[in-house]
């Protein structure tokens, strides 16, 4: 991609050959027949490049809604927030009014911040992407909330704003990048921008070490339909709790749960309903609090899973009607899910080394009945929970 390519894919000429590749049958075994039949009317460069936006184009709608108007590149879609999840970022950073979106990318998080009404400073080192995210800011109309800045932040100062925002780069090519002095920029360079602007908050993969998280800052783990999908770290006036779970639904719903001073739970074999805590909420480390407004008790001081007498309603977990429950014995577990007249079994784990998919094969049977099979623990050992599917939904 250059600067070239990018004015003639927004030309009107571009702009009909996307469109009409949006209406082809573009897949793995047309793409060479495709980008033959382009080539007859279009040089070489422009008929791969409109190939690889129709491809990108069909990627991107499950992250953007209006990706059918937008370009982009591999590597910047890789990282970029689903819609609903840069929304809800973008809401609490929009409250500072005018906010700097630090190494933008292709713009996905500054047209969340335009379209949450915040005034956005987008600054860009790299010029291609920096072309790609004005062009996306503008063809959606949010060109009068953004202005544009390249710089390289690494050297160069960071613009005057109110609230600052980074999403350091966590890829070099295909290969993802764990350690965060590896990350572009650096995180330990991106936290240091606090001495300029306290109000500042980093995107971050939802694996992060929490020993990266500064002391007086906020981590924020975040869903979306029950998908694990960030960690923000929250700094300055921008934080206001220690630890939060953020769940969210693509139908727009949103709840949010955060630390309090909760003791831990009470311990409980299996009672009628088991509860699986959203990973938002796991990682947040808040299952504590989870099961002090659940009434549930834990298993095990180090298992996530909840139990309780009866069912409340929950957007921070899923619950199935417990049937019966043994300490593991495979064998037992065979004839006891036989005798439950097992049709499909799904199988799910915590605490447990077995293979999952493999056992669920075993397990699953030609009778009338949905199981789910939970391994497990208790202090005294590994347990196998046997629940009904039938009613994996009541709690939504």
């Amino acid at each position: 991609m250059d600067q070239d390519l990018i004015r003639w894919l927004s030309s009107p000429e571009g702009s009909a050959v996307l469109a009409d590749l949006a209406i082809r049958d573009i897949r793995e075994a047309t793409i060479l027949s495709e980008l033959n039949r382009l080539r007859r009317s279009l040089p070489a460069a422009r008929a791969r490049a409109a190939i690889e936006q129709a491809l990108l184009r069909r990627r991107a709608i499950s992250k953007f809604p209006q990706a059918d108007r937008m370009l982009f590149t591999r590597e910047a879609l890789a990282q970029a927030s689903a819609a609903p999840v840069a929304a809800h970022r973008a809401r609490r950073l929009a409250q500072a009014g005018n906010v700097a979106d630090l190494g933008c990318g292709i713009g996905g998080d500054t047209i969340a911040l335009a379209d949450a009404g915040a005034q956005v400073i987008a600054v860009e080192r790299d010029p291609i992407r920096l072309a790609l995210a004005r062009f996306n800011v503008e063809v959606l109309g949010l060109g009068s909330r953004v202005s544009f800045l390249e710089r390289d932040l690494l050297r160069e100062p960071l613009p005057l704003a109110a609230a600052l925002f980074c999403d350091p780069a966590r890829r070099s090519g295909e290969r993802r990048l764990f350690d965060p002095d590896d990350f572009q920029p650096p995180l330990s360079h991106v936290l240091s921008w606090r001495q300029h602007t306290p109000a500042l908050a980093v995107k971050l993969a939802p694996g992060i070490q929490r020993s990266v998280v500064p002391e007086d800052a906020e981590v924020e783990f975040v869903s979306l339909d029950g998908d694990l999908k960030e960690a923000v770290i929250w700094c300055g006036p921008c934080a206001t709790t220690s630890r939060r779970a953020t769940v969210l639904g693509s139908d727009g719903s949103m709840s949010t749960m955060i630390a309090d001073a909760t003791t831990a739970p009470s311990l409980s074999p299996p009672l009628a309903v088991l509860y699986e805590p959203d990973p938002a909420v796991i990682r947040a480390g808040l299952v504590a609090e989870l099961a002090h407004q659940l009434g549930a008790y834990q298993l095990a001081p180090d298992i996530a899973y909840l139990t309780a007498h009866t069912a409340l309603p929950t957007p921070f977990a899923r619950a199935w009607p417990i049937i019966t429950w043994i300490p593991f014995q495979l064998k037992r577990l065979r004839a006891l899910v036989r005798e439950l007249d097992a049709g499909v079994v799904t199988v799910k784990k915590r605490g447990s080394p077995l293979d999952t998919d493999s056992l669920a094969r075993q397990l699953s049977g030609s009778g009338q009945r949905h199981l789910v099979v939970v391994l497990t623990q208790m202090p005294d050992g590994p347990i196998a929970i046997i629940c009904s599917a039938d009613r994996a939904d009541m709690v939504t």
